[in-house]
């Protein structure tokens, strides 16, 4: 029997993002650390046109006794964490409540309308304004820009993880996302995980003091 706790039974996670950021890797990612130490994970994933950029929400349901419906219900999140920083607005509208979290990764991802001049994208100021109004507490990091130092801007969702895993919210472990790096990738590419990881989670983990 599995002898963790979660704070929420069932916790809801979404994971969001736009196409191309790699969030339904992320999501499995984490479903795959959690399943590991016996949660249930049911995951459920709604696609825009994401080969064009589109939103891609990943629902994420862990609990330690049975599986639910993959979609979250509407105002039920618990935690979100965003690749795209409209991404977390659009989301904390639907699923958020008083006391829902995000992590929100700051670079923006311009929509074909914005670049084309046809309408204006809210400044990070803004975005970041009204994900605090919007949620119990919010971590921003510009997640592109320390995974671009790593050598590609896909580490951003690993670097999120990492984030996630550093809030303490759910029993994600580096030595657990160690192991399933390792089983995955050579011994560089593991190395190179690792360290965006470990970017997001010493990011959080130094804000919480």
């Amino acid at each position: 029997m599995n002898t963790l706790s979660l704070q929420h039974d069932p916790f809801n996670l979404i994971i969001t993002g736009v196409g191309g950021q790699g969030n339904v890797l992320g999501s499995r990612l984490v479903g795959n650390m959690l399943s590991r130490k016996g949660f249930s994970i049911t995951i459920g994933e709604t696609f825009g046109a994401s080969q064009r950029g589109g939103a891609v929400m990943s629902h994420m349901r862990i609990s330690t006794h049975g599986n639910f419906s993959p979609q979250i219900p509407k105002g039920r999140a618990h935690m979100i964490v965003a690749l795209e920083p409209v991404e977390a607005i659009r989301v904390l509208v639907d699923y958020g409540n008083p006391g829902v979290r995000a992590i929100v990764n700051t670079r923006p991802l311009h929509p074909a309308g914005v670049i084309a001049g046809n309408v204006s994208y809210p400044s990070i100021d803004e975005l970041q304004k009204w994900t605090c109004e919007l949620s119990a507490h919010a971590w921003f990091m510009d997640a592109t820009f320390e995974a671009m130092k790593l050598g590609n801007p896909i580490f951003a969702n690993i670097i999120m993880a990492g984030a996630l895993a550093g809030t303490g919210t759910l029993p994600l472990q580096r030595k657990d996302f160690q192991t399933i790096i390792n089983e995955q990738f050579s011994s560089e590419k593991a190395d190179v995980n690792l360290k965006a990881f470990d970017i997001g989670y010493k990011r959080v983990e130094q804000e919480m003091g």
